[in-house]
């Protein structure tokens, strides 16, 4: 039975998978089940579970291995997401930041911006309004209200975890977002001994914190770590971890707690540099009895454009983002997350998933509560792959050995340039689906799970790409 030469290395054995070009190794799909058992029982897998489901594009299956049991996706869950979003608003749908104006007696001008859940939304956008209205007959603003109500339900999602929700990565998604709802600071050895220095990438988002540093520097030689963390009920910053003396800034990020208001004091400061004084900011909903004139507003790049960041750069608040403007689609919805799970599973039932082989919580796959089968998996890729928007939908995803997450993957290997998929990894679970073109083989969906792994990330990942490079291999036999 053909292994890849990676296998033997995996195992610990001399061979060298190298940087040469080695052509892929023939496998018959009949030999691809014990191959798979091969790999499921070799030691870094002791105690784990994996499962693997790969079909042609025309719903051959070639093989499964526990392709219907339940398995936590973590951020593959973003291409079901991405799937339903695309498949159900096009690729060309864009999202609105507006600013409303109205001016009453005294000439007293009360602004309103209207947060439409722009994940892109930045502080260049931020310039870019302000620019907009300082073209307006605009002196100072007595009031600046925020409306932040499009997404209805939580902000964080309840099923995440006490120290996701700290990170940058799980920032809480409003209607009114800026900078993906981080705040970014960098952490700078000192002298011997000394604490790190914490260093804010935008100084007024440093305001008002208290910071418990915990860190040091260290010599050379010693092992280099840092973390961060922030309490849940008040602006307090912890920070530990050490770095080497004379060593590069280490760059990380806390989830910014009150993102609504740091959009309006943002935005109150952009004005200030344009000279239009606010004397006063309100979280509210849109403000009714007077006569709103449209003064500016931001068009957020079509959905086509936000899909790449989602899948290739694997951004949680993207993700999230997303499945709540499709939960915008449902009247009435008390909770934007619900109302987009909802939407979600009708959709990918349209294009062919069984979603009683699906449990979704979320859209970024952050919630460990997640869970879907490797065969419900491919049965999306699958759909999607039949799909109009199909190329829009491969296009966002990363390639192997070039970009996205999957750039440091497989590259210089038979399959480098070859998959166009999603990676994921959370808490000992890791996993890879997507498309993969073998150059003698038909083109395949597949799905790849590893799940309560007691090993190290690299070890996980470097399993799921030794079962990649058998799926290059494939070659059709008689």
């Amino acid at each position: 039975m053909p292994i890849s030469p990676r296998f033997w290395q995996l195992s610990g054995l001399t061979a060298v998978w190298s940087a040469v070009g080695l052509p892929a190794m023939a496998l018959c799909p009949a030999e691809l089940p014990v191959a798979l058992e091969t790999v499921a029982a070799q030691p870094g897998l002791t105690g784990a579970r994996l499962g693997v489901q790969v079909e042609t594009l025309a719903g051959e299956t070639v093989a499964s291995r526990e392709g219907d049991r339940f398995f936590v996706p973590a951020s593959t869950l973003k291409l079901l997401t991405t799937a339903a979003v695309l498949t159900a608003l096009g690729p060309e749908h864009t999202l609105q930041t507006s600013v409303l104006g109205t001016t009453s007696t005294g000439d007293r001008t009360t602004l309103q911006v209207i947060g439409g859940g722009d994940p892109s939304f930045d502080q260049a956008s931020l310039t870019a309004l302000a620019t907009q209205l300082a073209r307006q007959p605009i002196p100072s603003v007595e009031v600046l209200y925020g409306d932040d109500t499009a997404f209805p339900g939580a902000a964080v999602n309840p099923n995440w975890e006490w120290e996701d929700v700290q990170a940058g990565y799980g920032a809480p998604v409003n209607a009114l977002i800026l900078d993906e709802n981080e705040i970014v600071l960098n952490l700078v050895p000192q002298g011997l001994g000394e604490p790190l220095q914490v260093v804010w990438a935008e100084p007024r988002q440093g305001l008002g914190w208290q910071i418990e540093n915990y860190s040091t520097t260290v010599a050379a030689g010693a092992p280099e770590y840092v973390s961060v963390g922030r309490d849940l009920g008040q602006p307090v910053l912890r920070v530990w971890g050490q770095l080497i003396a004379g060593s590069p800034a280490e760059t990380t990020s806390i989830a910014e707690p009150n993102p609504s208001q740091a959009f309006l004091d943002a935005l109150q400061t952009a004005l200030a540099a344009q000279d239009i004084r606010v004397r006063q900011t309100r979280l509210s909903g849109v403000q009714a009895g007077d006569r709103w004139t449209p003064l500016a507003s931001i068009t957020s790049p079509p959905l086509a454009e936000l899909l790449i960041p989602t899948n290739q750069n694997s951004n949680n608040l993207y993700a999230e983002a997303l499945l709540k403007i499709l939960g915008q689609q449902q009247p009435n919805a008390t909770d934007a997350t619900d109302a987009g799970v909802a939407i979600a599973r009708q959709v990918l039932t349209d294009l062919g998933m069984d979603v009683a082989e699906l449990v979704m919580v979320d859209g970024s796959g952050l919630a460990r509560k997640n869970l879907v089968t490797p065969r419900a998996m491919v049965d999306a890729l699958q759909g999607m792959a039949r799909s109009p928007h199909f190329p829009t939908y491969r296009d966002s995803l990363a390639v192997t050995g070039v970009s996205g997450t999957l750039r440091n993957r497989l590259k210089d290997t038979p399959a480098a340039g070859r998959v166009y998929g999603k990676s994921g990894a959370i808490s000992r679970n890791f996993a890879l689906a997507g498309y993969l073109e073998p150059p003698n083989y038909e083109p395949l969906a597949f799905s790849i799970f590893i799940n309560n792994i007691n090993a190290r990330g690299s070890t996980a990942r470097a399993i799921i790409d030794d079962i990649v490079l058998q799926l290059t291999g494939l070659k059709a036999c008689e």
